[in-house]
């Protein structure tokens, strides 16, 4: 789709007779190597999405001080290529492949393109956008089932991403998904996490050992676990900003906690020079291990994730 027939997908919304109407809040925007934006400003907040893997990149209500979303300043606009940062979509499995360890960790869904289908504004005064993956012969030849995969994207005070596979084809499949979501904090080594006591969890770092938490998070250093059958809300209480991050879910049974340490950070290239990584923790909500997800045919599953803030 070129930057035209984009700009006019954009601003004209189409009705069942084919009208169109203008849309205020939205621009669509592209950088020196043709990779598109879409740029919202409404009265509650700014977000950015980068096309390329339905990517949310930036959010900030416009009561915020500081970004909720946290991007590398080294990040690298390639096409092909994961942004370091904001909300990278893990589909349809999370990690490396289970069987294949030559195809994309984390899927291919944060690398492929995906186009606009539809730009609203809800009740509340947010923006709502609906984008739908474009099923590539890179994305065919990965996974042959037929399917759907839509996300629909709404910037208000909160952040909400909604994304729902529906299966196409006569058989089941099974899929592992995950928002890999960058929060930007003041220092990883201040905050806490909360909400996730007495989980039984996963530790990648430990060769995949599983043990019970039974303590707030806490940050010195590399972490990477993945928390099964959890459901309910997290917590990231950052008392240098004064303010409480409430990450909400349904349709997701896991939560990922990832914090890189320095010698990681250092080794990747787009994390940052110096303490950049210590800005940022992630906290992705996900399907992944045994909660990965069976999709029966012609039936959609929707994995959710609410964002909001709270002052201490």
């Amino acid at each position: 789709m070129t930057l035209d027939s984009l700009e006019d997908h954009i601003f004209r919304k189409r009705d069942g007779q084919g009208c169109s109407t203008l849309h205020p809040h939205v621009t669509v925007t592209e950088d020196e190597t043709g990779l598109q934006y879409l740029e919202i400003d409404n009265p509650l907040a700014t977000a950015k999405i980068a096309l390329q893997g339905g990517h949310v990149m930036q959010w900030q209500p416009k009561a915020e001080k500081q970004p909720v979303l946290w991007l590398s300043d080294h990040a690298r606009y390639v096409k092909g290529r994961s942004i370091r940062g904001g909300v990278p979509i893990c589909w349809p499995w999370f990690g490396a492949h289970p069987t294949d360890s030559t195809l994309c960790p984390h899927g291919f869904a944060r690398v492929i393109p995906w186009q606009l289908v539809d730009v609203d504004s809800t009740e509340t005064g947010a923006t709502r956008i609906v984008l739908q993956m474009i099923e590539t012969p890179e994305a065919k030849r990965q996974l042959s089932y037929s399917y759907v995969l839509t996300m629909m994207v709404t910037i208000g005070k909160r952040l909400k991403i909604d994304l729902a596979t529906t299966n196409k084809s006569d058989h089941p499949f099974l899929i592992g998904e995950a928002f890999h979501t960058y929060l930007h904090v003041s220092d990883v080594g201040n905050i806490r996490v909360t909400g996730l006591q007495d989980c039984l969890y996963a530790d990648k770092l430990r060769q995949y050992r599983r043990y019970v938490e039974h303590n707030v998070l806490k940050f010195d250093g590399e972490f990477d676990r993945v928390y099964l059958d959890h459901n309910s809300d997290c917590l990231i209480h950052d008392p240098i900003y004064n303010r409480l991050i409430r990450v909400g879910k349904s349709g997701s049974d896991t939560t990922v906690v990832w914090s890189p340490g320095a010698e990681k950070a250092h080794a990747m290239g787009d994390m940052g020079d110096a303490d950049e990584w210590r800005k940022t923790v992630c906290v992705e909500t996900a399907n992944a291990l045994e909660n990965s997800v069976v999709i029966s045919p012609n039936r959609t599953h929707t994995m959710s994730v609410e964002y909001s803030v709270e002052a201490l």
